[in-house]
């Protein structure tokens, strides 16, 4: 799909009433998907949980547990195994077992995992290193999986854009359906202390910091953490997750006076935790945030989750959506395309903000609203 990128400027209208709040978890928005009312006030529910938070728990969203419990187990199975058999699915590159090691910039965690490539024959392909005795057998789980939440996604995605009133409702969902696209399934395994050494570890990260304010200055330092995953934020369009019942999972949002702190997402095994990725802030112009997280390892029971990172083809072009753009919110980011921003993302350590290399320059900004050639 390609998103339009010749967008001339409107005049702001008067929005509709706000919808009500979601109701909180912990003090996590949570959108219950199945809720009683009419699909607008549900559609402007989720559209706020984004526009504030760029995170929601959902409940009642239809998914059967059982390709997630069958996904668990054929994946417990093999983290279970011992690491030699292990590393035949690795090293990552990035997809395959990885161990510590995130990505190429020397960012390191307190996990294991699993990334594969959504898709039947790529993942078909990884089987055969990952379940040696049949291959088919964990093929079929994933592939279970990934056409349930898939179609949960896209459900969610659709119900954003008629949140906030697009023209075409379906416009982030037809880049997640389309049959290129690069969409993600990672399963993470995060270890007790005791066993940690089995991840051939030589040091433990510590948290660096509690509470950090907008100008990044850092206040109220905690050590003594084990980080499971770095602070970070997903860079594709949406991501679902899916965990045991160990908590550990945290992200930043400001407080009543401004400051972002983490907070702590308390545990639901029968929820997905969605966070909003940079590709859609980007496409909706920075209305909606993409929210940044991490994880904290138990010391006391392993974790496991599942994150289903819904993303376009490598070739479609990132633009921010005509509804986006207005008077009084010019176009904040260029246009790109999804292979463009995953090589930079590469580069990157994992804690970088990346959109913050896309942002219209001064004399780019001068253009908006001219019909420019993009």
């Amino acid at each position: 799909m390609v998103v339009p990128t010749t967008t001339p400027v409107r005049q702001d209208t008067v929005a509709p009433p706000p919808p009500p709040p979601p109701s909180s978890h912990g003090g996590i928005p949570t959108v219950d998907m199945s809720a009683p009312g009419s699909r607008g006030a549900l559609s402007r529910q989720v559209a706020r949980a984004c526009a504030e938070q760029g995170f929601f728990r959902a409940v009642n969203h239809g998914v059967s547990p059982a390709p997630g419990a069958r996904l668990d187990a054929a994946t417990a199975a093999f983290f279970a195994l011992p690491p030699r058999d292990k590393q035949r699915a690795g090293p990552p590159s990035p997809l395959g077992y990885g161990c510590r090691s995130i990505g190429f910039s020397g960012d390191a965690g307190e996990l294991e995992y699993l990334l594969l490539h959504a898709n039947p024959a790529a993942v078909a392909h990884r089987a055969r290193s990952i379940d040696t005795d049949d291959p088919s057998r964990f093929s079929s789980v994933v592939n279970e999986y990934v056409g349930a939440v898939r179609q949960l996604a896209c459900e969610i995605l659709d119900l954003l854009g008629e949140g906030l009133g697009l023209k075409d409702p379906r416009s982030f969902s037809k880049l997640i359906t389309d049959a290129d696209s690069d969409s993600l399934l990672r399963i993470n395994h995060y270890p007790t202390a005791c066993t940690i050494h089995k991840l051939d570890h030589d040091c433990q990260c510590k948290m660096k910091s509690n509470v950090r304010t907008k100008n990044g200055n850092v206040v109220n330092p905690s050590a003594g953490a084990r980080i499971g995953f770095g602070e970070h934020s997903d860079p594709q369009i949406i991501s679902l997750l899916r965990a045991n019942d160990v908590n550990g999972l945290q992200v930043l949002l400001p407080n009543s006076n401004g400051k972002e702190v983490w907070i702590k997402v308390p545990a639901d095994p029968s929820a997905f935790f969605v966070n909003v990725g940079d590709l859609l802030q980007a496409l909706t112009n920075g209305k909606l945030v993409s929210v940044r997280h991490r994880v904290i390892a138990s010391t006391c029971r392993p974790r496991l989750s599942t994150i289903y990172f819904a993303a376009p083809p490598l070739h479609a072009r990132i633009s921010a959506l005509p509804e986006t753009i207005t008077a009084g919110s010019p176009r904040r980011y260029r246009p790109f395309t999804w292979a463009e921003y995953k090589k930079t993302m590469y580069s990157l350590r994992l804690s970088h903000s990346r959109l913050d290399l896309f942002h219209v320059g001064d004399d780019d900004s001068s253009n908006v609203g001219k019909g420019e050639k993009e």
